[in-house]
């Protein structure tokens, strides 16, 4: 975060500037800042200049005089009257390089009389200019003009008034003009630098002259002056007083100097752990303040607080006037806007907020993305971070009114809550401040949420000030001293989130097996996380947050930065600190990896780290050469009061020549080697392939770091634009790339291949960052914004003008229905197809009550055009309208790039090779519209069917309840609440009529949302005294593949048929027609189907299929048991279908009437023996009517489910009914077949399987 070489410790400051108005050139108006003309003369801006600067130039860190006349003077030159506030503003900026280093700087702005007799007049001439315009447009308004001439910033009065009378005069007012001094530096010493502008300041405008002319204090800072070396402290003199600093030793937490307090004292905790949360997910985040400093200081807190973890996107936190057209840049940001205090946050017209935080610091008040996740612990994290703030006195919520008083506010809340003995308080007892936080609103809210999780808040310790011990002389004031206190409890705090989180996240690196050059050139391909173990280790309650940030960019660099550095020595120090506190933890608690836990483990850090900060300030370890005389002429050094002199630039252009420490002749290879270093405070670089990867690193997420802070030409701007263009369509490809390796992975699983690796959760991610890329792409370059999705928006447009050449007659069918000849999935009859329209799925999100705003109908549409394989053809036709994309869109946008949006169309076409459930698995309460088609075989006349019959679906969500449907009608649509992927239909009729029989062929069900069709074969009667007598039967579903694909390419062979085993799936009309398996067959079938049984239980528990389908389907386990029944089952006389169910019935009743003769054999085959009857007369008691096969298959799933199958194979092989009923060369005979049979079916017994209702209902066993 800071930078700073450690090899050589540089000076404290490389320049001293001068920004303000050049009177040779004069008043020039900055169009880029803005403003309009209807301004007041007073109230424009106009360009300032870069005065003067010293040194020229240093060679280490070359000089940028746009970023700096930009930062130093964000809003350009002011100008002010004697009737206008002219209070001194200090802010600091930073500048971001193209390498990623940075450069801070602190500026001073104060305001100076104009003495330029040119200036004023040109001022009074652009008056009356005005007032000529004025009078024009508006009628004169009565003569007043004394009453209003002092109410120059008085926003309250009307403003037509103010803008004619808020005027100057050059005879009656005097002139003042912003001036602004300012120091450059290598690292942050916020404070010290505020103090010596503040102090050089002060030197101009005090009635006595300094003890020194003010070159000797610029020459003292610029040249004598060294920058502290880590874990030091440093004191030299201002003009007035001492200065101090202190710099962090390499183990310690990295330097940040801006005041932690005031962010929580603007935006109180919760807030400030929710931007916190979006700053870790990569969101984009305006802040939005009237104060440069706020903006800076909240930016810089934010990106401190997430040690270890470092921003690697845009960060420009105080953003010139003349950069907002980069607010629509698609990548994340993080921004700071100025905003002039008169405009609330409706004027505010930003490009895009599908993903965009927004903070209005001065209004206490932030507007959060969508489904933004909980951090990890929040409630306890937000408790433990308010303790801190109770002892210093800060309101948790904040001060709402902190920004006009947040003096009074101080004198009146610190001195009764903090235990301050050394004021001969009586010392708090935790009593009084409990009381005081029962006041407090948010503890109140936070108790309440907090004794849900069985935290007591009665035990809140208001922990007691260490700076009481006297035995310590600390050299800086008080208030400074607690602000480094605070400072370093609360990053303290934060810093232990983390080293809790990732723990032992060294176990989940993936070390590159290849050596560095060639792990570099791939490592875009590369994983260099194991995601899925981690996130499996992970409690429940922090997946949704930790799934999204392990696919963050900070986090990538991170796992990076610690496989780049292997050993000690070159390690980066961030993660030098973090690795040790890592360490700590491990030898502190060893706990099983595997056991994980959601315990808050509060930090425990703190006072070491306080001590250390103390003692440095306790023993000051260097001081600076005091300022001394220079080697002026005479006469040089004087000046008048009030002014900022011309300084004489002979003696401030060059240092020392024999300073010990100011030796820089070193080659200009080793300063850039040097500046590098100073990029993560000092990363060692040892060789040119390590800075070339850093770079790289760096670019791999994000091509651009900052806006490039020059005058903006259309030319940069277009360069600008195409960057972000190709880093869209870059992003786009890591992305549907990463999308498809998951999902093929998982894919390659289920066949057998590979190993799994994505999880419910992590699939969520994954498409919740493909929404938010296609939001970014969409809000790129808008010409006009509306609603807060740009894809949202850009749908209705095109609904809007569909509608509208409907109405007017020049309908064009393009693309609305699929081709005509669309194929049937199969050759007999189908439903007739679902019409492919972009505008009927839009019709059903707008009509899904649950989804209120437009970002979420935006995602939603996405969900569903991905799982019904259409996103890539979606898109394509909303683009196809080419006019309204030239309406809504500058020319720069990417979505009027022809190439890459058509490269960007072809990845995303890819995802039509997976198939997704994000739709249906995330909308599970939502109403679905489902069509029914029952397909009675054509050859038995299902005409005469005269019962009423009923169905009824079952889905992985819930199923529909019994179903009556009208007699002789084969087709429904009915609606209920999603079912979810579907898995079995139980089919059924009530045997009235005379001709109560029924051959169903198979039965389809369609979700009208989705598309998604199931088909169930059946292939069996339904009726008494036929088939096996069945009035029911349940069928096992599976889905359809779409022919969405096939269409896409326009091809026009016939698609392939499904194999016509399909229809008659198990046990068919009669079971002499099934085709004879030898035994080898049977033995691979039951085989395979115990092995996708345990296949599924070891995906991860959101993976997993359908188990129905295992058990019934057609290669399912009951198929496979019914083919060993039947191997070698005597053909029964003509006429007479034997069942299996007749064979178990008649073991059933053998093993009973052995059970009654008392003819025992040993216990455990009693047991045995009795189960089986058991079972067997639960099932025939249902009141079900279910036929003989439907009861086998009751059984075999029962079996299952209680891991008794192996039994009572056993059982049966014994038994002498199979003697009788089946011929010697059957299975069941076989002995060795028969034990490996009970040997493949013993590996069930680990897993605990549990069935579906529609299995088993009726039986209670």
């Amino acid at each position: 975060m800071s930078g700073g070489g450690s090899s050589a410790p540089g000076r404290f400051a490389d320049y001293f500037v001068i920004c303000g108005l050049d009177t040779e050139t004069g008043l020039e108006p900055d169009e880029l800042s803005g403003e309009n003309f209807e301004q007041t003369p007073l109230r424009r801006t106009f360009k300032s200049k870069v005065l003067a600067r010293y040194p020229e130039n240093v060679e280490w860190s070359p000089f940028d005089q746009d970023a700096v006349g930009m930062l130093c003077m964000p809003k350009g030159l002011a100008f002010k009257t004697q009737a206008d506030c002219r209070e001194p503003q200090f802010h600091s900026f930073i500048i971001t390089r193209e390498d990623g280093s940075r450069t801070f700087g602190f500026s001073l702005t104060f305001f100076e009389e104009v003495t330029s007799k040119q200036i004023c007049s040109a001022m009074q001439t652009l008056y009356h200019m005005h007032n000529a315009e004025y009078d024009i447009l508006h009628s004169p308004p009565s003569n007043d003009k004394e009453s209003c001439s002092s109410t120059g910033d008085c926003n309250g009065t009307s403003v037509s008034k103010l803008q004619r009378f808020n005027s100057y005069d050059i005879s009656r007012d005097t002139l003042y003009v912003s001036k602004c001094i300012c120091l450059i530096t290598p690292m942050s010493f916020m404070k010290a630098c505020k103090k010596v502008l503040e102090q050089l300041h002060q030197a101009v405008t005090s009635p006595q002259p300094p003890p020194l002319p003010l070159e000797s204090y610029i020459y003292n800072i610029l040249y004598e002056v060294p920058l502290p070396p880590a874990g030091r402290s440093l004191k030299f003199s201002g003009v007035y007083g001492p200065i101090i600093c202190q710099r962090p030793s390499t183990n310690e937490l990295p330097l940040f100097d801006f005041p932690v307090k005031e962010v929580f004292e603007l935006l109180g905790v919760e807030n400030v752990v929710q931007l916190f949360t979006c700053a870790l997910l990569e969101f984009q985040i305006l802040l939005y303040s009237q104060h440069y400093q706020r903006l800076m200081t909240v930016a810089e807190t934010i990106t401190a607080l997430m040690f270890p973890f470092q921003w690697q996107h845009v960060y420009v936190p105080i953003l010139p006037a003349s950069l907002l057209h980069f607010l629509d840049a698609p990548v994340p940001y993080l921004m700071g806007l100025h905003s002039n205090g008169l405009d609330d946050r409706s004027k505010l017209e930003l490009p895009q907020e599908a993903n965009l935080c927004f903070v209005d610091v001065d209004n206490h008040f932030i507007e959060l993305p969508e489904d933004l996740p909980q951090f990890p612990n929040k409630l306890e994290f937000i408790q433990e971070i308010s303790e801190i703030l109770m002892a210093f006195g800060i309101p948790p919520e904040g001060n709402l009114h902190c920004s006009e008083s947040a003096s009074k506010m101080k004198s009146l809340r610190a001195c009764d809550l903090v235990s301050d003995k050394r004021n001969g308080n009586i010392a708090g007892s935790p009593l009084n401040s409990y009381e005081l936080l029962k006041e407090n609103e948010t503890i109140a809210r936070l108790q309440a949420l907090v004794k849900r999780t069985g935290v007591s808040l009665e035990k809140l310790e208001v922990r007691e000030e260490t700076s009481s011990k006297k035995d310590l002389k600390i050299q800086c004031d008080e208030e400074e001293f607690k602000i480094y206190q605070l400072n370093i409890q609360i990053r303290e705090v934060f810093a232990n989130r983390f080293t809790q989180m990732f723990a032992d996240y060294e176990v989940f690196v993936i070390q590159p097996s290849q050596d560095k050059e060639s792990w570099f050139t791939n490592r875009e391909q590369m994983q260099n996380f194991d995601k899925a173990s981690f996130l499996s280790d992970q409690p429940e309650p922090y997946l949704p947050f930790l799934s999204r940030f392990l696919e963050t960019q900070m986090f990538a660099s991170f796992i990076d930065n610690k496989i780049m550095c292997h050993d000690e020595d070159d390690k980066d120090p961030v993660l030098r600190v973090f690795d040790s506190r890592v360490d700590k933890i491990r030898l502190l608690n060893v706990r099983t990896p595997t056991l994980r836990t959601s315990m808050y483990q509060k930090c425990t850090t703190i006072d070491e780290a306080e001590k250390s900060i103390e003692l440095r300030l306790a023993k000051i370890d260097h001081t600076a050469v005091h300022p001394h005389l220079l080697d002026m002429k005479i006469g040089q050094g004087k000046y008048e009061l009030g002014f900022f002199p011309k300084l004489q630039s002979d003696v401030l252009s060059t240092g020392p020549a024999s300073n010990k420490w100011t030796k820089r002749n070193a080659p200009a290879q080793w300063r850039r080697k040097d500046r590098q270093k100073q990029h993560t405070e000092h990363l060692r670089l040892d060789n040119d392939q390590r800075e070339k990867y850093i770079q790289e690193a760096r670019n791999l997420g994000s091509t651009i770091r900052q806006p490039k802070l020059s005058n903006l030409s259309p030319s940069v701007i277009a360069q600008t634009n195409w960057k972000f263009v190709e880093g869209l369509l870059k992003e786009c490809r890591n992305k549907t790339k990463r999308m498809l390796v998951e999902k093929m992975g998982r894919e390659a699983v289920e066949l057998g291949h590979g190993e799994v690796n994505i999880t419910g959760v992590e699939e969520n991610t994954l498409i919740a960052s493909l929404c938010d890329l296609l939001e970014r792409i969409w809000s790129h370059g808008l010409q006009v914004k509306q609603g807060k999705s740009a894809l949202w928006s850009h749908l209705l447009h095109y609904l809007e003008n569909r509608q509208r050449r409907t109405t007017s007659g020049s309908f064009s069918t393009s693309g609305i229905l699929l081709d005509s000849e669309r194929r049937k999935s199969d050759t007999s009859p189908a439903m007739s197809p679902l019409r492919i329209s972009l505008i009927q799925d839009m019709r059903h999100i707008q009509n899904i009550s649950e989804i209120k705003t437009d970002v979420g109908k935006a995602r939603a549409w996405v969900r569903l055009s991905m799982e019904k394989k259409l996103l890539s053809r979606h898109l394509k036709q909303l683009l196809s309208d080419h006019e309204l994309t030239k309406k809504l869109y500058k020319r720069y946008a990417f979505l009027r790039c022809d190439d890459e949006k058509e490269q960007f169309l072809y990845h995303l076409l890819s995802f039509n090779a997976v198939d997704y459930f994000c739709f249906t698995n995330v909308f599970t309460t939502i109403l679905i519209p489902y069509h029914i088609l029952i397909v009675p075989s054509k050859k038995l006349g299902g005409s005469m069917f005269t019962a009423n019959p009923w169905i009824c679906i079952s889905g992985e969500l819930g199923e529909t309840g019994v179903l009556q449907i009208p007699r002789n009608i084969l087709e429904m649509t009915f609606e209920c609440q999603n079912l979810g992927k579907l898995t079995t239909v139980q089919i059924g009729h009530d045997n009235s009529g005379l001709y109560a029989k029924w051959l169903v062929e198979y039965v389809m069900v369609r979700n009208e949302i989705t598309g998604h069709t199931y088909k169930f074969p059946c292939g069996r009667w339904l009726g008494k005294g036929m088939d096996d007598g069945s009035l029911e039967r349940i069928l096992v579903g599976e889905l359809l593949t779409s022919h969405t694909e096939a269409d896409e390419r326009q091809c026009r062979t016939p698609p392939l048929q499904q194999s016509p085993s399909m229809i008659r799936r198990f046990v068919t009309i009669s079971p002499n027609n099934k085709p004879k398996l030898n035994t080898g067959q049977i033995q691979e079938a039951i085989g395979e189907a115990v092995n996708g049984i345990v296949k599924h239980f070891h995906k991860p528990e959101k993976e997993r299929g359908s188990l129905t389908l295992l058990l019934c389907g057609e290669s399912g386990l009951v198929s496979a048991l019914e083919q060993v029944f039947q191997h070698g089952f005597k053909s029964p006389r003509l006429f007479k279908n034997v069942f299996i169910w007749d064979f178990l019935e008649k073991a059933q009743t053998y093993y009973e009437t052995l059970e009654q003769s008392e003819m025992v054999p040993e216990e455990n085959w009693q047991t045995r023996a009795r189960n089986f009857c058991r079972f067997i007369t639960a099932i025939n008691n249902t009141p079900r009517n279910i036929g003989k096969d439907g009861k086998f298959q009751m059984l075999v799933c029962l079996g299952a489910r209680d891991h008794l199958l192996h039994h009572w194979i056993a059982l049966l092989a014994d038994c002498p009914i199979t003697a009788q009923m089946y011929e010697d060369m059957a299975l069941i005979k076989d002995h060795t077949l028969v034990n490996s049979l009970i040997r493949v079916l013993q590996t069930l017994q680990e897993f605990n399987i549990t069935l579906e209702a529609s299995l088993v209902k009726g039986i209670d066993i």
